[in-house]
């Protein structure tokens, strides 16, 4: 399910924390064009709870400087590429913002047209289609959460380290992830299982017996560090700059990568990639939009008040947040997904996933 793994060392992430909106915008590409609004469809994790996210600050800078409101509208990834496409008779997405696979899935789709925003020129070659159809404009990487105060400390159980430890007894009804399929996080979940156990077949038994001790589906990722930082559930998956932007609300939340027994921890890219919808009704703002997304003030910001690291790489962030990323992923090595691959044989997968473990 992916190339020969291109392994490096972690030193960069990615960032922020999220909300829920409500969509105000109208299908059309007449008199709508002219309205000064956007509709954005995005996953999870970029919007503050508090709004103080670097959506929130993007959101109020882009409106103050062009007069266009953004309409925002929040799901998970695969559930916002889905609305999008029962909506293609009467399209109401300006722009889509999804985690891997499910921008590639849009795109196949029919969902989004070629644009190349201002600034996607800094932006790596791996990060971006190569027909302009998305750029990566947050980037990211998969991880797990755990309950700090509960786990370690001095007391049993330590916390977690490979995958074997969450199938202990310690450990029952206190795990949960979400849905492969549904959310980005949740599908990152078979990608990495995939990947440490060398294969869709042992990564589905392991999956099998970790289903002793889940607690059942989520439809949203975000939803899931509350619990861990009350001490509902003693671990979860994620992605590294959201758990980092809620830790800062949530100090039991520890930032962890689980390893297959005997070997390293591992991760991979996680990227928020965002897309001009085909047909937008508002698409001349939602051009502007994406080029606010990567310029110079946005991109600065996605450190300083996201928490993680900008798309644009000649973004040198050195700020605090930083700083403390960089050490949470020291040492952790880095492989490559095949995107494509993936995204073709994603629904595949998802059964496999879904036969395994009864869900």
């Amino acid at each position: 399910m992916s190339r020969a793994p291109q392994i490096r060392t972690l030193a960069a992430v990615s960032g922020s924390l999220l909300l829920a909106g409500s969509l105000t915008a109208c299908g059309g590409e007449s008199s709508a064009s002219d309205a000064k609004e956007v509709t954005v469809y995005s996953a999870d994790g970029l919007k503050g709870e508090n709004g103080d996210g670097w959506y929130d600050q993007v959101f109020k800078d882009f409106e103050k400087k062009t007069g266009i409101k953004v309409n925002y509208v929040e799901g998970g990834s695969g559930e916002m590429v889905q609305r999008a496409v029962r909506e293609k008779s009467n399209t109401q997405a300006d722009v889509i913002i999804t985690l891997p696979p499910f921008i590639q899935q849009a795109d196949d789709k029919g969902l989004l047209q070629a644009y190349e925003p201002a600034g996607s020129d800094q932006v790596d070659g791996a990060d971006k289609a190569p027909d302009g159809k998305w750029t990566s404009v947050v980037k990211n990487y998969f991880g797990f959460i755990y309950n700090k105060k509960e786990l370690g400390g001095g007391k049993a159980p330590e916390p977690p380290k490979t995958w074997e430890d969450l199938t202990e007894p310690a450990y029952k009804d206190k795990v949960q992830y979400s849905t492969p399929g549904v959310a980005g996080d949740g599908t990152a979940v078979l990608i990495k299982a995939m990947h440490d156990f060398g294969g869709k077949k042992p990564a589905m038994d392991y999956l099998k017996k970790l289903q002793t001790n889940n607690v059942g589906p989520s439809a949203s990722t975000g939803k899931l560090a509350p619990k861990v930082d009350k001490g509902e559930l003693l671990a979860a998956n994620g992605d590294v700059q959201m758990n980092y932007a809620q830790s800062k609300d949530m100090p039991n939340l520890g930032i962890w990568f689980p390893a297959k027994q005997g070997g390293k921890p591992t991760t991979f890219a996680l990227p928020y990639a965002a897309g001009l919808v085909n047909k937008a009704p508002h698409s001349a703002n939602a051009k502007k939009f994406l080029d606010y997304l990567l310029g110079q003030k946005a991109q600065q910001q996605v450190s300083e008040i996201g928490g993680g690291f900008a798309a644009r790489k000649d973004i040198k962030a050195t700020d605090a947040n930083a700083v403390a990323l960089d050490k949470i992923v020291d040492g952790v090595e880095v492989f490559e997904p095949d995107w494509s691959d993936i995204a073709k044989n994603l629904p595949t997968y998802v059964e496999d996933w879904k036969s395994a473990t009864g869900s």
